[in-house]
This record gives structure tokens, C-alpha cells and sequence, in this order.
């Protein structure tokens, strides 16, 4: 038995290297074969403005912070604004995330069950669809997994109860004063002067062997986990609830280990209030200069949000979507049994931390307080969604690999791995082949193709809009099309307003400004958030003559003439 673990230990950095690159080749493939749908058109068109322009724009009309924004927009300059291009961002840090939760696992129970959650996360088709996406949420999970990991450092680091600061002092310190503690025996020996300069001469070149990285490795643990967790924030506003979880796991230890000492290196030890308390100050200065706008955006999701009131269906099929999203679709025995596959791991991953109580309360409360917390504000204004909570499958995939790895013998522990593999990997299967994003190059192909000079083309909704423009802008410079655009009820550009929905009252104008064209085209898609009556195309087909219509992934695209 030890020398299986001593040869995982030694041979689980390449494996680490082999699951990394399968994982970010199942990210990678067949990455612009679906179409840039609307939000991923959205993350483009404000990462294309100019870096003021998007801050005012995101406040205005957006619900997130900027951190993902600003990290394309600097991506955009570098390689372009083609869907291939644009969602490598999001393949990197998809891929960039699995080394993380396995350094994650193996710091708190182990390389195996490192490998394990590595794995899982390298194949879970929940985070293979995301990382193919031009938009935050992978981002937010590497973010949060390396905030994750450096809290797990520091809570088995017996130096974390040393004052913040104190590594990093003592370093620069010795950097200050090369060879200090050298010179004072070459001092008390009644060396020469001689020997006391070669002593100088190497400490300057070669301070590193006098204190190396690992002496300041506690600071640098406690820099990683206040800027990830601030970064966290930053990417996403209902992120909020991660250092929720995290005060309420560290409070809760520190109170429960109050006068005890450190035990084992295994268990996690509480560091001291105090620094506890300053890293909860440093993360709040780094996100204090986005609290204001956080507010004016939580302010207008309580007004109006288009995500629906949570049910029992939808919290199962948020599981689902974490596990395996072919429990959507699977019937009879089959799902029975896969429910009964992943019941049977967790609960043997429970098993694994029965004498490591405080670990697996880690990962429960790293799980469960985002997950109840967005249950608990969609009593007010609904905001439970699956994407949202994607950084909570890392506790999951860890509790999950320690199930894994509770079975002891290797050949089991491979076949499970396996079994749970082939499944993802036919869930991916079907993700490739069968998936359908919006397809907004067929609009914009089709307006092109007929569209004539001085045409107008109407958005029931000023979001449609901008997908639109992304494909349509490139027959506009290649055939010099020249339309006009224009949102209904109110235009995007000359109102600020991202999602106006139509009413009674905005009839009138709208005939008003169809009395100025012959022809007029209608790009119709989410109308039940916008246009819920149908008052738009019912306006259009009694002021003019409906000729061409056109279906697409998406919605549907129309063209009136005047009679």
C-alpha cells in the first residue's frame, strides 16, 4: 500500500499534465462550429468599447461586475473579435482550472483524490459547454478554485496564526542586510577583511539559498486568497455568497478550536482572528470601488429580472447539470441508476472525511451557502441559476473524488473513474452533435441578401440588436448596405435602456416612425421578455404588407412593404 501511494505521488504530476491537456482538447474542439448567440455578442460588443465607455455601459444596462469585460476587452486587441478567437479566453481558464482543484485535493486528502476531482472537472460537460462560451463563468470558477486553494494552504499552515506581513518583512529584510548573520561569525572568528568581503559578495549574488520561496509561502497564500477572492467578486455579483461561506466555515473553526493546538497537518487549523479579520478588510478595499455600482445593478435586477421563481424541478435539474446533463433526458432504470451511482460515491466520500470532520464541513458550507443563499434571495426577485453557481462544483467534485478514492483498491478506483467518464464523455458526445445555439448569421445573411438602400430594420428588443450586428456589419462593409437600425419601443443608443418591453402606449410612435419607410424589416427573437402581446408584429401587419418571412434558431426575421 505505500508503495502505490508513493508511486501516484511521484507520477501524479504528469498525470496532471495528460488529464489538463484532454480536458482543454475537449474544451478546444469544435469550438466555433455552434454560432455566437446573444449574450456572447453581448461580452463582445462591450469589450470592443473603450475601456470608460464600457464601465458606464455595464453599470447602465449590464448585471455583472467588469473583471471579465476588461480581461476580453485586453484579449480582443491581442487576437481579434472571431468566435474562435474570442472563446480561447474562456478554453484557458477552463483548462487552467484543473490543475487547480487537483492541487486543491491533494492539499487537503491527498494525490488521488487530486487526480479524481481532476478528472471530474476535466470531463464534466457542464464545464466544457461554459468554457466554449464567450462570457464569465469559467473565469469564475478558476478564480474562486484558487481562492479555494489558498484558503486550504493557509488552513494547514501553522504559520497562518503569525501576523500578515511578518514572512514578507523578515525576507526583505534579509535581502537589506546580505550575509548579516554571516558576517557576525566571521566577526566572532577575528577573520580579515578579506574573508568578510567574499562573505558580502555571496550573499548579494545568492540570497535565495539563505531564504528561499518557501519561507514567505504563508504571505503569499494570504495575498492569493484575498486578490482571488476579491476577483471572484469582480466576475460575478451573486459571488458575494463566496466569502459569505467562507467567514462562516473560518468563524466557526476559530471559535470551535479557541485554545487548542495544532494537531495535524491533515486537519485544518483556524489562523488568529486578526488576520483573518485584515484579509476580510483587503478583500472588501479591492471590491469597495465596484459597491456602488453592485448596488445600482442589484437594485435593477429587484425591479425587473427575467429569471423565473425557482421550483423542485428546476433545484433537481441544477444537479443535474453539475453531474451529468443527460439525467435531463434519460427515462426509467437508466436514471434511477445513475442517481443511484453518484448517491453511492458521495456517500462514500463522506465516509473518507469521517475523521476529518472539519474538511468535509468545509466543502458542505462551500457548497451549500451559495446554493441556499440564491434560494433565499429569489423569495424577493429570482436568481437561482445553474451558471451562476458553477464554482460550487468544486467542493462537489471533491467530496465526490474523495467517494472515489475511499475505495481503496485501484483497480475499483479505475473502473468508477472510467464509468463516470464514459458517461460525461457521452453527454459531451451529444453536446457536439446536437446542441444548438442561437443563429444569428442566418438573419443577418437573409436581410443582407434582400435588403435594399434606405430599408429600416426593427429589434423588438434593443439586446437582439446587438447579435445581429455582429454578423450583419460584415455584408455592411463588404456590399455597402445602407439601413437604418432602430429598437423598439426605444432605441438602445439614444435611451439606456437594454430590455424596454412594449406596451399600448408605445403604438403610436412606433406607426409614427413606420409612415417613413417603404420597406421594413422585423428581427423578432425573445419577444415573451419584450413584447409578450405580439403588439409589435400586430402593428406592423396593419400599417404594411407582410412579403418575406424567414425562421431561425432563435426567433424570426420579416419583411413589410407598403401596400
Amino acid at each position: 500500500m505505500m508503495n502505490e501511494e508513493i508511486s501516484i505521488e511521484e507520477a501524479a504530476p504528469w498525470f496532471v499534465v495528460v488529464i489538463t491537456l484532454i480536458g482543454g482538447g475537449l474544451r478546444l474542439l469544435l469550438l466555433d462550429s455552434k454560432g455566437m448567440w446573444l449574450d456572447e455578442t453581448f461580452s463582445v460588443w462591450l469589450a470592443n468599447q473603450s475601456v470608460v465607455d464600457m464601465l458606464q455601459w455595464i453599470v447602465k444596462i449590464d448585471q455583472h461586475p467588469p473583471l471579465y469585460y476588461l480581461l476580453l476587452n485586453f484579449w480582443i486587441a491581442c487576437f481579434g473579435d472571431l468566435p474562435f478567437q474570442v472563446r480561447q479566453l474562456s478554453v484557458l481558464l477552463g483548462a487552467g482550472t484543473i490543475p487547480i482543484i487537483y492541487l486543491i485535493g491533494k492539499r487537503m486528502s491527498g494525490a488521488g483524490v487530486g487526480l479524481a476531482a481532476a478528472v471530474l472537472l476535466a470531463l464534466s460537460p457542464f464545464h466544457i459547454f461554459f468554457a466554449q462560451e464567450t462570457r464569465m463563468y469559467t473565469l469564475l470558477t478558476f478564480n474562486a478554485a484558487v481562492a479555494i486553494y489558498a484558503l486550504v494552504r493557509l488552513l494547514t499552515d501553522a504559520r497562518a496564526i503569525r501576523p500578515i506581513g511578518s514572512q514578507f518583512r523578515e525576507f526583505l529584510h534579509s535581502w537589506r542586510i546580505p550575509g548579516s548573520d554571516d558576517l557576525d561569525a566571521q566577526e566572532a572568528s577575528g577573520s580579515g577583511d578579506e574573508a568578510r568581503g567574499q562573505t558580502v559578495w555571496k550573499a548579494r549574488i545568492l540570497p535565495h539559498r539563505r531564504l528561499p520561496i518557501q519561507t514567505i509561502e504563508t504571505d503569499l497564500g494570504w495575498a492569493a486568497f484575498i486578490v482571488f477572492s476579491a476577483a471572484t467578486m469582480l466576475t460575478h455579483n451573486t459571488a458575494v455568497l463566496f466569502p459569505v461561506a467562507a467567514n462562516v466555515f473560518v468563524l466557526g473553526l476559530i471559535l470551535s478550536q479557541k485554545g487548542k493546538e495544532f494537531r495535524s497537518p491533515s486537519a485544518f487549523q483556524a489562523p488568529s482572528f486578526g488576520n483573518w479579520a485584515k484579509a476580510q478588510v483587503g478583500i472588501l478595499l479591492l471590491w469597495s470601488p465596484w459597491s456602488v455600482a453592485f448596488i445600482k445593478q442589484a437594485s435593477a435586477v429587484y425591479q425587473r429580472f427575467w429569471i423565473p421563481e425557482p421550483t423542485w424541478d428546476g433545484v433537481v435539474h441544477v444537479f443535474e447539470s453539475f453531474l451529468n446533463p443527460s439525467l435531463s433526458y434519460l427515462q426509467g432504470s437508466q436514471v434511477v441508476l445513475m442517481w443511484v451511482l453518484y448517491a453511492a460515491v458521495l456517500c462514500l466520500g463522506l465516509v473518507y472525511y469521517r475523521r476529518k470532520l472539519s474538511c468535509l464541513l468545509f466543502l458542505a458550507v462551500l457548497f451549500a451557502i451559495p446554493f441556499l443563499g440564491e434560494l433565499c434571495v429569489s423569495i424577493f426577485r429570482p436568481v437561482f441559476y445553474d451558471r451562476t453557481l458553477i464554482w460550487t462544483t468544486i467542493p462537489l467534485f471533491l467530496a465526490l473524488a474523495a467517494g472515489i478514492a475511499q475505495l481503496r483498491f485501484r483497480f475499483v478506483i479505475i473502473a468508477v473513474i472510467g464509468i463516470l467518464g464514459t458517461l460525461n464523455l457521452f453527454s459531451v458526445s451529444d453536446y457536439y452533435r446536437f446542441f444548438q445555439k442561437e443563429d444569428w448569421s442566418t438573419p443577418a445573411g437573409y436581410v443582407a441578401n434582400f435588403a435594399e438602400a434606405g430599408d429600416l430594420v426593427l429589434f423588438n428588443s434593443n439586446f437582439v440588436e446587438i447579435p445581429f450586428t455582429y454578423y450583419f456589419e460584415t455584408y455592411e462593409d463588404l456590399y455597402r448596405i445602407e439601413v437604418d437600425k432602430q429598437g423598439v419601443p426605444l432605441d438602445l443608443f439614444a435611451s439606456g435602456v437594454l430590455e424596454p418591453e412594449m406596451t399600448a402606449d408605445d403604438i403610436p410612435r412606433l406607426v409614427s416612425l413606420l409612415g417613413e419607410y417603404n420597406r421594413v424589416w422585423l428581427v423578432y427573437s425573445h419577444h415573451w421578455y419584450t413584447d409578450p402581446l405580439g403588439l409589435i408584429p400586430q402593428t406592423l401587419a396593419a400599417q404594411l404588407e407582410l412579403v418575406r418571412q424567414r425562421d431561425f434558431h432563435g426567433g424570426q426575421v420579416q419583411l413589410y412593404t407598403a401596400p
